[in-house]
Parts: structure tokens; C-alpha cells; sequence
């Protein structure tokens, strides 16, 4: 290894992008001491005709404390998450970071910009404040009003780097002299609250001043002591108080480091926020604002001295992904009068989050806002909402415009009634603000078929509504929670349209802290009180199986293997659970399972009682999380692992083809699901039962009128098993059908979203009249993988798309499509069209990837980065024979 001289010759045509840190893109806070670095490498515009660039070393340079140290030079074509090459970082410590790499001919980059991380609080001991709030009379069943808390302080006027450190036991939003901190919301997000409770790092060196400074928060019940669950929902699931853990460390010039930190200094009283809750909705009464409340000098008159909570500082952990925020703001489409005389709002798209009113009148007014996502007879239908009320409320204080939108609630809605408006009612008034995790956009598919479109932008919008802070599985009624085998399905098309490895690498820690020490995994991770119904944790497949398969996608799609390593434990436990329960004929075909969850077939009130038997599904799915597992050892390099779980995939496949498969071929149960798992799979280990089963599912399919018959084990995969049998025209039939059940049938009945159920709308317009029809549920949209690789056919081969497949298979009915993904080295860019007697296509691939491109069946071609286009002859008539 040697280090290069200042004047080794440059290759100026390849530009190093900044580096990013982990799977963050705001590393302020970071709760890793040795940070993962990867760098994106381009082509400079207008060098497209440069040589071909593969980077065989990289060199890293910090600079910390104005001290620049230049790291070894690594022989080395990785550039996604390397490992740290310096001293650990201490707590609060800071470091610029630039790269530059080496081509094969030994030229050498230019420096990137630099990029800077900054640790957070990485030692429990660093913490000195403890949650403080008000001094509640204990009535742990009551919905108690939301407080606000404060602490006034001093500091000279040297004033060289300041830091806020903030969580809280429920929700908290901070202010400083006035000043709003950050624009996070509904922080801390939802985990395993006991175990692991996020804090946020804010620079708020601005905010202060020298002399005296005040900080307060707003504070929410949120999940840790609010309502959450069904039939009413539990209170105090994690503690009965609510509070602020919040330390203030202001540098000065001098080095000297004061902290004003939540202790028994600070003062609690009440605000505006008449009640809060998630699904309730907040009420706030303006006549109750205290002006001038996080500013010195208040007038704390009715503020009282703080209570103490407890909390371990060694539970405290920094995020891994990124924070709730409002990412778009809707006006409304439409206005319309009830028949109950009330105003209702159409934000033609139904999304989550929470109207902002712009209002003037009486002071005493009250405007209310009740939501939901479907209209019957005129009026919001909210019997699909269930306990959720989903009502919010806004008392005026009588001044010329009032601005206001609730703090600590969020709902899911395309409608929204609005009573008690005073004066004539103007809809610029009001808009809708849309909050998810404020994550990477990476993914997009456009096509010529305007309702594939739709449907496309369906999965992207319930994909929204439903990360917030974790995956949950509707965003709207008295649920609202991280079901584990909703996100286990639909994590493949996530990973595409969404960086979301930081988020869901956060979860997957929750869901080994709620793992019972057998290996069992929850049904929904946090685990809360459900009822009788759902109370009992115990093994279900497809559901548990998310401790193997989504760290496994998550490793192919961002090239992380610290998420498989550190995930292993947990992944382990769960096959060697069901090893167990299955027993010596490797059959896992007792006790209870929640199958094709969702089957269209199944009746409203039993929508576990699918076509496939439910124990087929759990077989087809042990043999796939031990094989995942096999692969996952094999990564790590535990060898003597990896030979088990693949002998252990090896039985249990045989096993499935001895109970499930008929001498004819054909499987036990014959029916969509059943032939579309064992074929992706791959539990068929002839040639010829694989194309038997391809047939069969094929003609299924013809047989039901190209309407789908699968609930959430079965969607997944149906249309990648009849691609990978060579019936491609049959996928296409079912994404084209639009009658019920169907995709494009939910698009033609106005659906903005994924539905929980294929008819969560009827087909007469009534609403489904089973006790859980949402209409914001991502899991049937677990399509849009096999569209992003068949229809844009970009497919990743290699993990973090470092080798990627190009292969669309068009249909007549589609004249031209694009995808592109922003993969963790750069954009990938397909489109292609038919036109008249030829078929073109252009395909972009970054620096760092290796792409393989087969067009209609011609001969493959190997390329690396650059812009590759196509022009074939081909008939439109014949592309789809061609494929």
C-alpha cells in the first residue's frame, strides 16, 4: 500500500461525489463511533466518451480539530459502506471526511467534497438529564392534558458551538427563545420503548444568545402513554407519564462546556392542546396560548415544579433513519355540502397526515375536522375507522388570521368535513400536510398505460402513509401497528422506491427485542395488548418469517451486511424455532396460522379461511427462510452453518414435495398461491413439475377470468412465477384485468392507495362490510417489484445493484416504458418503446455497476457504465411472441 503524491497524474473525467455515512443522509448525532463510508462515483458532463473507469483502491482524509490525517491506500474496488479507517470517534466529536479513488491504470481522482459526521452521545455516562413533567394526580386511565415544560438560563457572549440532545417519554417538540427546533414531528418515533428510546441531535447554535435564553417543549402522549391497539386501545402501555429528556451543551471558545440538561430546575404547566391523542384526534383551544412561554422573562404564573421520571440512559440510542416530516402539502380538488350540511373537502388522493386552516372569527369559535378515506351517500364514512375518531378540534382566540395544525396526532384521509366555520367558508383556507419518514426517494416506473400509472403511484402513496417511523399496516383506524408480515411481503418493493434501510434496519432491532427467547417472532412489533383475539404470541409463518427474509433483502438492495450480521442471532432462533415445531418430517403443519391471509375467496369474517392450506404455505416458507439462512451464514462465513440450514432447506423441500405434490403434478391444493410458492421457491426440483406448475398456475388463472385469487402469501409471487414458467403474457393479463378482484379494478373505483381487501370497495360502491376494510394497506402492492423488474426490467444480481440484469419483457398493451433506481452507486436509467416495426431501448448504468442487457431474447451483452442504446427490429405485433 502506498500513499499518492500531490502530483500523481489525475483522471479529471471521474468526479467523486461526498461522502455519506452509515445509511444516513443528516449524520449529526450519529450513534456509531467507527461510521461505514461509501462514495458514488460519475462521469463528468461531457466526458461521456471518456475510457472505461473500475476503481481498484480508494483512499479516505479526515480532518478533526484542524488536524488532517490521509488514511492507507486500500487496493480495493468496494466503495458501499467500508469500514471506518481511523481512531473511533468520541462523543461529540466531529470529522470532515473526502475520498478519492484510483482507476486500473493508476490515475487517481480528485479529492470529493468533504462531508461531515458528528457523533452523538455514545456513552451512557454522557447522559445527565432525566425525564421531567408534570406532577400528574395519578389517574392512569384518564386522558390527561398535554403540557408544555420549561427552563430558563444564562449564557456569556463566547458562544462557539451549541447541541440539543432531545427525546421524551411520548412526543415532545422543542422550542428555544422562541424558536422552533428542527422540523421533525411526532419524535421520538415509535419502538420498543423499554428497550430502545431514540434521541435527535439539533445544531441550535443560532438559537442562542448571549445573557438569558429560555427552552421549552410541547408535549404528547403519542405511543408511549396513549390510547393505542383496538377495541378502544390501552393506555400507559409503557409508562404512566409523560416527559421531556432533553441536554443543552453550549462549546464555548475556551473549550469550556456548559449544559443545561432536564432536572428538577425546570417548571411544568398547561398550553393550548386541550387533549391529544393518536387516534382521537387533538383539540386545541387558542384562548389558552401563553405567549412568550419559551422565552425569557415569561411569566410563569400556574407553572410548577417538574416531576422525575426514570429512564436508563443505556436505553437511549441514536436513529438510524430519518425522522418524521411533512414532505408535501395538497389543496383541495373539490367542495362539496353534505346532506348533513356539513363542507367536505376532496384532496383527490388519500394520504397521511393532518390539515393546516388558515381562520378568523369569533373569539369561541370552534372549527371541528373529522377525516376518512371514503365518501357513502354524501357524507364521510367512517365506520372503517373504528374506535379512531379521528376528529380534531380548534377553538378560536378572536385575532384577525389564526394559523393552526395539530401537533401530536396524524391521521388517513382523502376527505376531511369541516362544521362550524365562521363566515363563508374559502377552501384556499385549507390544506392538507402529508407526513412519512422523510426518507430517499430511489424508485420510479412510467409506462404509456395510464392506469398502470396510477397503480404504480398507488403503491408509492400507501408506501408513504404507512412508514411512518416504522412499517405499519394501515395508517388510519384504531391499529396503526408494525405487522411484521405486511412489511416481510412488500420489502422488496420498498427497498426500490424508497431508501429505507436505515428505517427498517431500526425496526428489525424492535423486533428481536420482542422476540420470546424460543425464537417465536410477534405477529406486530412494538407488541401491544390486542384483545383475546390477538394477545397470544405465537409462530406464524409468512409473518415470523420476516427475521430472515427482510434483513436478506435488505442486504441484496443496499449491500449491507452489517444489518445480516447483526440480525443473525434473531434469524437463527426463528428457523431452529420452527425446525423444532416441525419436527423429524419436517412438515410444519400444526397449530394456529393466519395462511394467505386475505384470500379473495375467504369470507369477510374469516379472512384467514383461504383456497391454499394454510400449512402449505408455512411448509413453503420454512423451506425458504432456511435457505435464506443458509445464504446469510454462508456471507458471514460461518461454513459449518451454512451446511446445515442448506441441508436443513434441502428436507425440508423434499418433505414439501412428498406431502403437497400429487403423482400427477399437480399440488394438494390447487389453487394460485400454492403452485406461485413452490415455484419462486423453488420446491420443485424437476423441470418437468416446474413447468406443470407454471401451466396449471397459468390456467388458474385463464379459469378465473384473469382475476387474482391470492391474499397476502400469494400476490407477492404469482406474477414472478408465471414469468419464471415462461408466462409472461399471463402476468400481464392479470396486471390488465380491471374487474373485481383485481389491481386495476381498485384503480377504476377511484382507489389513491393500496386496499387492505381486493374489494375493500364493493362493486356496487358500498364499503366491505368486514370489521377491518382499510383502504391504505401496502401488502397487495407487493406487485410493483415484479413491475419495476419486468416491465422496467432492472433486476439487481449482484448485492446493492452492483451487478444488475436489463432484461424488460414488453407487452402489446404497454408501447414504452422507464425505470430508474437510485442505487447505492449511482442512477439506473431503462426505458424502452415500440415503434412500428422496431423496438429501441437506452439503458444508463452508473460508474461501479456491471450490467447485463438482454433485449427480446437477443443475445446478451455485458456492459459497464455509460449510456447504452438499442434499436431492434421487431413488430409490435410480435414482441410479445418475441419474449
Amino acid at each position: 500500500m502506498s500513499t499518492p503524491r500531490t502530483s500523481d497524474p489525475i483522471d479529471r473525467s471521474i468526479v467523486v461525489a461526498a461522502p455519506r455515512f452509515e445509511q444516513l443522509t443528516e449524520p449529526l448525532g450519529i450513534g456509531v463511533a467507527a461510521p461505514r463510508v461509501s462514495w458514488k462515483t460519475r462521469i463528468e458532463p461531457g466526458d461521456a466518451d471518456a475510457a472505461p473507469f473500475t476503481q481498484t483502491g480508494y483512499q479516505l482524509e479526515t480532518t478533526r480539530a484542524g488536524v488532517v490525517t490521509l488514511g492507507e491506500v486500500i487496493d480495493s474496488a468496494e466503495q458501499v459502506l467500508v469500514p471506518w479507517q481511523f481512531p473511533a470517534l468520541s462523543s461529540r466529536e466531529s470529522a470532515s471526511v473526502r475520498v478519492r479513488v484510483r482507476n486500473g491504470g493508476g490515475l487517481w481522482t480528485d479529492w470529493s467534497e468533504a462531508a461531515s459526521v458528528e457523533a452523538g452521545l455514545l456513552d451512557p455516562a454522557d447522559w445527565v438529564a432525566v425525564p421531567v413533567g408534570p406532577a400528574w394526580a395519578e389517574d392512569l386511565e384518564a386522558e390527561r392534558r398535554p403540557p408544555l415544560v420549561r427552563r430558563e438560563f444564562s449564557l456569556p457572549d463566547d458562544i462557539a458551538a451549541a447541541r440539543l440532545y432531545v427525546t421524551a417519554h411520548g412526543l415532545a417538540e422543542v422550542e428555544i427563545n422562541g424558536i422552533r427546533i428542527g422540523r421533525d414531528a411526532l419524535a421520538p418515533d415509535w419502538t420498543v420503548y423499554g428497550q430502545r428510546l431514540t434521541y435527535r441531535s439539533y445544531d441550535v447554535t443560532e438559537a442562542l444568545t448571549a445573557g438569558d435564553n429560555a427552552i421549552g417543549a410541547w408535549l404528547g402522549d403519542g405511543w408511549y402513554r396513549g390510547r393505542i391497539g383496538f377495541h378502544g386501545g390501552y393506555p400507559n402501555l409503557y409508562g404512566s407519564d409523560i416527559s421531556l429528556i432533553a441536554q443543552l451543551e453550549v462549546t464555548h471558545h475556551d473549550g469550556r462546556r456548559t449544559v443545561v440538561a432536564t432536572d428538577s430546575d425546570w417548571s411544568a404547566g398547561f398550553g393550548p392542546i386541550l387533549a391529544s391523542n393518536l387516534y382521537f384526534g387533538e383539540h386545541y383551544d387558542a384562548r389558552e396560548e401563553r405567549a412568550g412561554w419559551s422565552e425569557p422573562g415569561f411569566d410563569d404564573a400556574g407553572f410548577t415544579p417538574v416531576a422525575i421520571a426514570k429512564r436508563d440512559p443505556a436505553t437511549i440510542v441514536a436513529p438510524q433513519g430519518p425522522p418524521v416530516r411533512c414532505t408535501e402539502t395538497l389543496r383541495p380538488v373539490s367542495v362539496s355540502t353534505s346532506p348533513s350540511g356539513a363542507t367536505v373537502l376532496d384532496f383527490g388522493q388519500n394520504l397521511v397526515g393532518r390539515l393546516r386552516i388558515r381562520v378568523a372569527g369569533e373569539r369561541g369559535a370552534t372549527v371541528t375536522l373529522r377525516h376518512a378515506e371514503v365518501m357513502q351517500d354524501g357524507e364521510i364514512y367512517t365506520r372503517p375507522l373504528r374506535g379512531a375518531l379521528a376528529t380534531d378540534r380548534y377553538t378560536l382566540a378572536g385575532a384577525d388570521t389564526e394559523i393552526w395544525e395539530p401537533r401530536f396526532t396524524f391521521h388517513g384521509f382523502r376527505y376531511a368535513e369541516i362544521t362550524g366555520w365562521p363566515g363563508e367558508f374559502d377552501p384556499s383556507m385549507v390544506e392538507a400536510l402529508v407526513y412519512h419518514s422523510d426518507m430517499e426517494r430511489t424508485g420510479w416506473l412510467e409506462t404509456s398505460d395510464p392506469l398502470i400509472n396510477r397503480l404504480h403511484e398507488n403503491v408509492v402513496w400507501g408506501m408513504r402513509g404507512n412508514f411512518v417511523g416504522l412499517p405499519t399496516d394501515c395508517p388510519q383506524r384504531d391499529e396503526r401497528l408494525g405487522w411484521t408480515g405486511d412489511i416481510q411481503v412488500f420489502a422488496p418493493t420498498a427497498s426500490f422506491l424508497y431508501d429505507c434501510s436505515g428505517l427498517l434496519s431500526s425496526w428489525l432491532r424492535d423486533v428481536e427485542a420482542e422476540q420470546l427467547d424460543d425464537g417465536t417472532v410477534p405477529w406486530y412489533v412494538p407488541v401491544i395488548p390486542g384483545g383475546a383475539e390477538w394477545t397470544p404470541i405465537r409462530p406464524g409463518a409468512v409473518w415470523g418469517d420476516v427475521a430472515v427474509l427482510t434483513p436478506w433483502v435488505l442486504f441484496e438492495r443496499f449491500a449491507d451486511r452489517g444489518v445480516i450480521a447483526t440480525q443473525y442471532g434473531s434469524a437463527k432462533r426463528w428457523v431452529d424455532l420452527i425446525d423444532k415445531l416441525a419436527g423429524e418430517d419436517h412438515l410444519w403443519n400444526e397449530g394456529f396460522q393466519l395462511g394467505d391471509w386475505l384470500d379473495p375467496a375467504a369470507p369477510p369474517h374469516d379472512p384467514a379461511d383461504a383456497t391454499t392450506d394454510r400449512y402449505l404455505v408455512a411448509t413453503a416458507y420454512f423451506a425458504e427462510s432456511a435457505k435464506r439462512l443458509a445464504e446469510t451464514a454462508a456471507e458471514l462465513g460461518l461454513a459449518d452453518d451454512a451446511a446445515h440450514y442448506f441441508g436443513l432447506a434441502t428436507a425440508v423441500r423434499a418433505a414439501f414435495v412428498g406431502e403437497y405434490v400429487l403423482p400427477s403434478g399437480a399440488l394438494t391444493s390447487d389453487a394460485q398461491t400454492a403452485y406461485s410458492l413452490a415455484i419462486v421457491f423453488d420446491l420443485l426440483p424437476s423441470a418437468e413439475q416446474r413447468s406443470f406448475a407454471g401451466a396449471r398456475l397459468a390456467e388458474l388463472v385463464r379459469e378465473a377470468g384473469n382475476r387474482i385469487a391470492t391474499g397476502f402469501a400469494g400476490t407477492p409471487v404469482i406474477s414472478e412465477a408465471l414469468t419464471l414458467t415462461g408466462h409472461v403474457a399471463t402476468a400481464y393479463d392479470l396486471l390488465f384485468e380491471d374487474k373485481c378482484p383485481s389491481w386495476l379494478y381498485t384503480v377504476k373505483q377511484g382507489g389513491t392507495t393500496i386496499w387492505e381487501r381486493w374489494d375493500s370497495l364493493m362493486p356496487d360502491g358500498t364499503v366491505n362490510p368486514g370489521g377491518m376494510t382499510s383502504f391504505n394497506h401496502y401488502a397487495l402492492g407487493a406487485v410493483a417489484d415484479w413491475m419495476h423488474t419486468t416491465i422496467g426490467g432492472i433486476r439487481s444480481t449482484e448485492p446493492g445493484f452492483r451487478r444488475i440484469s436489463v432484461r424488460p419483457l414488453p407487452d402489446a398493451r404497454i408501447h414504452s416504458a422507464s425505470a430508474a433506481h437510485e442505487s447505492p452507486y449511482g442512477r439506473i436509467e431503462v426505458s424502452w418503446q415500440v415503434d412500428g416495426d422496431s423496438f429501441s431501448a437506452r439503458v444508463v448504468v452508473p460508474v461501479g455497476v456491471t450490467a447485463d442487457i438482454e433485449l427480446l431474447g437477443q443475445v446478451t451483452e455485458t456492459v459497464t457504465h455509460g449510456v447504452h442504446e438499442y434499436r431492434i427490429a421487431a413488430p409490435a405485433a410480435a414482441v410479445a411472441a418475441l419474449v
